[in-house]
Parts: C-alpha cells; sequence; structure tokens
C-alpha cells in the first residue's frame, strides 16, 4: 500500500518529534531515574475497546523499554468522567497516568452541566498517539452505495431514518447530527449504551451509524455493513479505498475520535518530556497492527498535542451547542 502525504505527514511528525519535546539539559538530569516502580494508566472505559487496546498496546512497549510495569486500570462510568476526574486528582508525579479521548476531554466539558474538574486545565498533554476516524456504515438493506446515494436517499425519507449511537453526546451521535445538518435531511437519532448500537445496526433495526473503523472494521470486510465515507481530513490508511465526507461534497466536514497520553497538572517536564520520547519511540512499531486495526498513529511534542486538544474543544464546543445535547 502506497503511502498517502498524510501518512508521509504523520511518519515526519513522529520522527521529528524528540528533538521538539525536550525542554533541555537539566530536565534531562532530573528525569534520569524514572520510573523506578510501577506506574497506572487509567483509562476511563471498559476493557475491550479502542481506548483501552491503544493504551496496553503502547504500555506494553513501555513495559519493555523501563522495565517498569505500566498497568492500565480500567474507571469506566460518567461517560469517562469517573477515570479523567481520578486521573486529574492523582498525585502528579508521573506514576499515574491517563489515556484520554475526545469525549472526556473535548467534548464533556460542554455536554455536562457540571465537571468536577477541567480537563483543559486540570491535566497536562503528553503526546498522541492516534487518530481513528469515524465511518459511515449502513445496513447492506440501504438501497446506496456511495454517499451521494445515500444523501438522496435520506432526503426522500424524510424522518423515517434512524442511526444508532453510543450515546448522547458522543462522537457518533454528534457526526450523525452534523451530516443531517450538511445535508438538510430529517433523520432520526437513536441512543445506546455503548455496543448496543452496533448489535442493533448489524441486526437492520437501525440504517446507518457512524462508527469508529476499529469497530466495524470486521464487519466491513464481512459484508455486513456496507462503507460509505470516513470522516477525517484524509483517507485513512485502514481503508484507503473509501472516500472522505469532505471530498464528497462537504467540505470541511471533519469528525472523529482521538487518543493521547495526559498527565496530572503539576507533574515536572523532565518526566512530561522522558514520557513523551518513549512513546514517540515506540509507535513505529505499533504502527502496522494500528494501521491494520484502523487507527493511525501520530504522535508528536506535548505542544502540538496540546494546541490540538483545545482546536478540538472549540470545534466540538459548537456542534453541541448546536445540537442542544445535555447530559447530567
Amino acid at each position: 500500500m502506497s503511502s498517502t502525504p498524510s501518512a508521509l505527514r504523520r511518519r515526519q511528525f513522529v520522527l521529528a518529534a524528540g528533538a521538539a519535546a525536550w525542554p533541555g539539559g537539566n530536565a534531562l538530569a532530573q528525569a534520569s531515574d524514572y520510573p523506578n516502580k510501577p506506574v497506572r494508566i487509567l483509562v476511563a472505559f471498559t476493557a475491550g475497546g479502542t481506548t483501552d487496546l491503544l493504551a496496553r498496546a503502547v504500555g506494553q512497549k513501555l513495559t519493555e523499554k523501563y522495565k517498569q510495569p505500566f498497568l492500565v486500570d480500567n474507571k469506566p462510568g460518567g461517560g469517562g468522567n469517573i477515570g479523567t476526574e481520578m486521573a486529574a486528582k492523582a498525585a502528579p508525579d508521573g506514576y499515574t497516568l491517563l489515556v484520554g479521548s475526545v469525549g472526556p476531554i473535548a467534548v464533556n466539558p460542554t455536554l455536562f452541566r457540571k465537571l468536577n474538574i477541567d480537563p483543559l486545565t486540570d491535566l497536562v498533554p503528553v503526546v498522541q498517539i492516534a487518530e481513528v476516524p469515524n465511518v459511515l456504515v449502513v445496513h447492506p438493506d440501504v438501497p446506496a452505495k456511495t454517499l451521494e446515494e445515500f444523501v438522496a436517499y435520506a432526503r426522500s425519507q424524510p424522518g423515517r431514518l434512524n442511526y444508532s449511537s453510543t450515546g448522547i453526546g458522543t462522537s457518533s451521535h454528534l457526526s450523525g447530527f452534523m451530516l443531517g445538518q450538511r445535508i438538510s435531511a430529517d433523520m432520526q437519532h437513536v441512543p445506546y449504551k455503548g455496543a448496543e448500537a452496533l448489535k442493533d445496526l448489524l441486526a437492520g433495526r437501525v440504517q446507518f451509524m457512524f462508527a469508529t473503523i476499529p469497530s466495524v472494521i470486521q464487519h466491513i470486510h464481512a459484508g455486513k455493513l456496507r462503507a460509505l465515507a470516513v470522516t477525517s481530513a484524509n483517507r485513512s490508511r485502514s481503508m484507503p479505498e473509501v472516500p472522505t465526507v469532505a471530498e464528497r461534497g462537504f467540505p470541511g466536514f471533519e469528525a472523529g475520535s482521538w487518543f493521547g497520553f495526559f498527565a496530572p497538572r503539576g507533574t515536572p517536564e523532565s518526566v512530561i518530556a522522558e514520557l513523551n520520547k518513549a512513546v514517540n519511540e515506540a509507535l513505529p512499531g505499533l504502527e502496522q497492527q494500528m494501521v491494520k486495526e484502523g487507527a493511525d498513529p501520530v504522535g508528536g511534542s506535548p505542544h502540538q498535542f496540546g494546541l490540538f486538544v483545545r482546536r478540538e474543544y472549540e470545534k466540538w464546543k459548537g456542534v453541541v451547542r448546536e445540537s442542544r445535547a445535555t447530559a447530567e
């Protein structure tokens, strides 16, 4: 498979990140004995999901590098808020980390009426692990083989098409809302709790869904679902034959999931730099497997990740407010 410009950019991003991540020689000396005991990686979702799988894959590489256990600790609940809050309130010594994602970090501050923390200030970015685009998938009974055909079909069936999501305010919900707004079609949102959304789509009880690629790629290959478009700015390296929503007539349409390491505010810069360098070094060894499963590795410096997170927060703040979605 040939490399796209975005793929080359990502690889260059990872390779160049090492130098950008290091704040100076004194910081290196301070981090020289880190880690000297086990490190806990909090995941705010259940085992087996994309966040969990990425955390375990990178954690294993860090364990091998440092000869200290990097242990994943799943703390699901509250739309990701429980585990995220635990990470923000942990001792800022580098021995409790969080693999965070778009929902708890960039969406929930607007979606929830009240949070006990501010993820954007109580956590500091370490490094982005991966981008995971959403893919628009339809049940085979839907008479549309392209996005253009789907748009025409949706417009001809006002109020009759149902789309599932993994919950109110999730990326899958907001992606569906965004598409409905852009194509001026009345489509009904049916929220579920997690994997039940995909089960009902496979059963034909709903007609379509925006799902993360890792969760549906096997069903697409098996012909149980039909992929029409991905929501990333560029085509996914996992499914390069599937066009983007943007290139099919909706410029600027970009939505999906992303994942990265965060640490409690106050964690020494030297530790942040050490972790950043280690994860950047680990990503090339995970690239083939990650792409096969639907994730595009990213990498980069803490500063670059921080700017990205802030942009994501501003984008999703507008979408959440427009959708009028709320959660307690």
